[in-house]
C-alpha cells in the first residue's frame, strides 16, 4: 500500500525563517533521508543536510521537521528558491506537487524580511462554517505581488483555533477515520470511558454526533460531560459540533493533515454518509458535507501559500477543547479525570507535532529526544508521561527578533486562577508570566504583540460576560477576556502604563468571530503610549450575524469615549477611539470571514489595518 501512496502526504509548510536558519515542516508515507536545496539570487545552488526529526505517526506516516542552520546568513529581501530532495532523487518539487508553485516560477520560494513591513494575520478557522476560507486570499494576495518584493508579506501569524479539535463536522470526522486507515495510524487503549480503545471507539454506536455517551453514566462524570460536550447548550457563543469531539492522537494528527494537505482529501471518499451513522443524522451530515467540500476544493492554494511564507502559530481554546483552563473549577473537573485529562493530552501532543514546534525548534530540544519512543509498541505509559511533561510545560510563548520585535503570548497555560471561587474565570496569565513579558518589551521603541483574546475588547459584552460570571455561568458565556480577571487585568493596564516599556504597541489578536480596530491612549497623559488593538477573526467563522449588529450598536451609544459609563469599567484611565467598519459609516465591527494585513512604515506612523475578504481589501478608517 505504501508504493501506491505519493510521497509527500502534507506541505511543505514554511516555519521559523531567517537570515541564518530555516525551518520546513512537512508530512512523508515513507521514510526518507531529505536534503535541503538552496538557490539563491545569484543563482548559487547549495545542497545541505538539516538537522531532520522524523516521527512515525503510523505505518506509512511520517511526520518530518527540518531545520537547517546557516553559517553564512541569506541575503534579504530577495526571493530564495527551494528543493526537498529525497534519499537522493532530484525530482523537482513542482512536479511532485503540481500546484506548489505561482504561475511559472521553477520551484518554492521565500523571502527574508527581517523589518517588517507588511504582514498576515488571523484566527478560527473552522473547515464547516458556510464563509469563505481566509487563507484563500492571502493565497491570492501572494499571487498577486510576485515580483514585488515591496508589497510581499514578510510572515503568517496565525493567532489561535487554527484547527477545532471540539467542533468536528460528520464528514471531517468520517475523513478522519478513513485517513487514519489509509496511513495505518496508532492504535491507543483508554481508561474512564466505556470503550477501551480508538478501535472500540470507531465501531462503537455513539461514534458519530453522540461521543459525549461515551463517559460512563455516574454522578463523578456530570461536570465532565458539561465540559467536553455541552457546548450545543450555550445560549450566545455555541459550538454546535461538539458531540463529535476529537478523542484519540490518531484522531487528532489526521485532523491536521485534513486541515493542511489537499492531497489527503484524495485518498479519502465521504460523499456518502458511512455505514455505522444513525439514520437520524443523514441529513445533517449532507448539510456539512457541501461546506467540507468547499473547503477541501481550496487546499491547494493553502498548501501554495504555506510553502512560500513563514507561518508562526499560537494555541487558543478550540485547538485543544472549548473554555480550556477558563476557571480553576474546570482545571479540577478536566485534569482530574483520566479519560478527558487523556483527550486535552492528545490534542497537545498534535499541537506541539503540527504546530508549536516550528515556531521556536531549538526550545524543544528537551522534548524531541522523547519522540522515538512515543508511538512505540506498547507506548501507553510513555504517551501518559509525555502527556504529563506538556501540561507542566512553560514555553508556549516565544520571540522573533524581527523589526518590530513580535511577542507571541500563551494565554492558556499559565494562567492566574482565582482563590476566592472554583467558577470565577481565571487572569489569563499569571503575574510571574506577565512580569517575565513585561522584561522582554523593556527598551523597545515599539513592539508588536499577539494576544490570542483582545486586550481591548468589545465593552458591552465583556458586561454581559461579567453578568454571568457574577451568577457563577462563566462557562455559558466562554468569559475569557483580559478585564474578567482583576489582577490580570490591573497589571496588563499598568504594563502599558510603565515608562520603560513602548511608546508604540500593535495588539494582534483573534477568538472573537469578527473584526475591529481600536486606537487606545491613557487619558490625561502628554506622551502617552500609542496602542492598536488589531483583531482579525475569523479565517473561516463568523459570529452570529443579528445579535453582533445589536451589540455594535448598543456599544457605540453606550460606550462612546465620552460616555460616564467608562468610569465603571477597568479601562476607566484608558481613552479608545473605534475604527469605522470600511463602507459602513455607522458600524465598528466586521463580521466576515478573511484574512487580517498590516502594514506598517515607520515607527509613529499611522498604522494601516485591512481584512481582505473575497479579492476586496477593506481598510478601517
Amino acid at each position: 500500500m505504501t508504493d501506491t501512496l505519493p510521497l509527500i502526504l502534507a506541505g511543505p509548510i514554511l516555519r521559523h525563517t531567517t537570515s541564518s536558519q530555516v525551518t520546513l515542516w512537512l508530512c512523508t508515507s515513507r521514510r526518507s533521508h531529505i536534503q535541503v536545496q538552496l538557490h539563491q539570487p545569484d543563482n548559487t545552488v547549495q545542497t545541505f543536510n538539516p538537522t531532520q526529526h522524523q516521527l512515525p505517526a503510523g505505518e506509512r506516516c511520517y511526520l518530518q521537521l527540518l531545520h537547517l542552520k546557516l553559517s553564512t546568513p541569506l541575503p534579504e529581501g530577495e526571493p530564495i528558491g527551494y528543493e526537498l530532495i529525497f534519499n537522493g532523487e532530484k525530482i523537482a518539487l513542482r512536479e511532485r506537487l503540481s500546484e506548489l508553485c505561482y504561475a511559472d516560477e521553477p520551484r518554492p520560494s521565500f523571502i527574508i524580511q527581517p523589518k517588517l513591513k507588511r504582514l498576515l494575520h488571523g484566527s478560527c478557522r473552522k473547515p464547516h462554517h458556510p464563509g469563505e476560507d481566509g487563507l484563500c486570499d492571502a493565497d491570492r494576495l501572494m499571487a498577486q505581488t510576485r515580483g514585488n518584493t515591496q508589497q510581499t508579506p514578510a510572515l503568517l501569524l496565525m493567532t489561535g483555533d487554527q484547527v477545532y479539535a471540539d467542533d468536528v463536522a460528520g464528514p471531517m470526522l468520517a475523513a478522519i477515520h478513513q485517513l487514519i486507515a489509509k496511513l495505518g495510524l496508532r492504535d491507543e487503549s483508554f481508561s474512564g470511558a466505556t470503550v477501551d480503545d480508538t478501535q472500540s471507539l470507531f465501531s462503537c454506536d455513539n461514534n458519530y454526533y453522540e461521543r459525549e455517551q461515551l463517559l460512563p453514566r455516574n454522578k463523578a462524570n456530570r461536570d465532565l460531560l458539561e465540559l467536553f460536550f455541552g457546548g450545543a447548550e450555550k445560549p450566545i457563543f455555541t459550538s454546535a459540533g461538539a458531540h463529535n469531539h476529537l478523542i484519540s492522537l490518531s484522531e487528532m494528527l489526521a485532523m491536521y493533515l485534513l486541515t493542511w494537505s489537499p492531497i489527503c482529501w484524495t485518498l479519502v471518499n465521504v460523499q456518502q454518509p458511512p455505514g455505522g451513522m444513525k439514520d437520524q443524522y443523514r441529513e445533517q451530515y449532507l448539510n456539512e458535507l457541501k461546506h467540507i467540500n468547499h473547503f477541501a476544493d481550496g487546499l491547494g492554494q493553502v498548501q501554495r501559500l504555506m510553502a512560500h511564507l513563514p507561518s508562526y502559530m499560537i494555541f487558543d481554546d478550540h485547538d485543544v477543547t472549548d473554555d480550556w483552563n477558563l476557571t480553576r473549577g474546570w482545571e479540577e473537573t478536566a485534569y482530574g479525570h483520566p479519560f478527558s485529562r487523556r483527550i486535552i493530552g492528545n490534542a497537545l501532543i498534535a499541537y506541539w507535532l503540527c504546530q508549536g514546534w516550528g515556531n521556536q525548534p531549538e526550545v524543544f530540544k528537551p522534548l524531541a529526544s522523547r519522540l522515538d519512543s512515543l508511538f512505540a509498541d506498547e507506548a501507553i505509559n510513555r504517551q501518559d508521561e509525555l502527556i504529563d511533561t506538556l501540561l507542566d510545560w512553560e514555553h508556549w510563548h516565544y520571540e522573533l527578533d524581527t523589526q518590530p520585535p513580535v511577542v507571541v503570548l500563551d494565554t492558556r497555560t499559565r494562567r492566574w486562577r482565582s482563590e476566592s471561587s472554583p467558577n470565577r474565570p481565571s487572569g489569563l496569565m499569571d503575574w510571574e508570566a506577565l512580569t517575565d513579558m513585561q522584561q522582554k518589551l523593556i527598551g523597545h521603541k515599539s513592539v508588536i504583540m499577539v494576544s490570542p483574546s483582545p486586550v481591548f475588547g468589545v465593552k458591552l459584552i465583556e458586561v454581559v460576560q461579567r453578568i454571568f460570571t457574577f451568577f457563577g455561568k462563566a462557562l455559558m458565556v466562554d468569559a475569557e477576556n483580559w478585564m474578567a480577571h482583576p489582577g490580570a487585568a490591573n497589571v496588563m493596564l499598568n504594563i502599558f502604563s510603565h515608562l520603560k516599556t513602548p511608546p508604540h504597541f500593535i495588539i494582534l489578536s483573534g477568538d472573537v468571530h469578527y473584526s475591529f480596530v481600536y486606537d487606545v491612549t491613557i487619558r490625561r497623559r502628554k506622551h502617552s503610549p500609542e496602542i492598536t488593538q488589531i483583531t482579525a477573526s475569523g479565517l473561516k467563522n463568523t459570529f452570529p450575524a443579528s445579535l453582533l449588529k445589536w451589540f455594535d450598536r448598543l456599544n457605540r451609544w453606550l460606550y462612546a469615549s465620552r460616555s460616564p459609563l467608562n468610569l465603571f469599567t477597568k479601562r476607566r484611565r484608558m481613552k479608545v477611539r473605534q475604527r469605522h467598519v470600511p463602507g459602513q459609516k455607522h458600524d465598528r465591527l466586521l463580521n466576515q470571514c478573511g484574512i487580517g494585513l498590516v502594514e506598517l512604515q515607520s515607527e509613529g506612523d499611522h498604522i494601516k489595518a485591512s481584512i481582505i475578504s473575497r479579492n476586496r481589501q477593506q481598510d478601517f478608517y
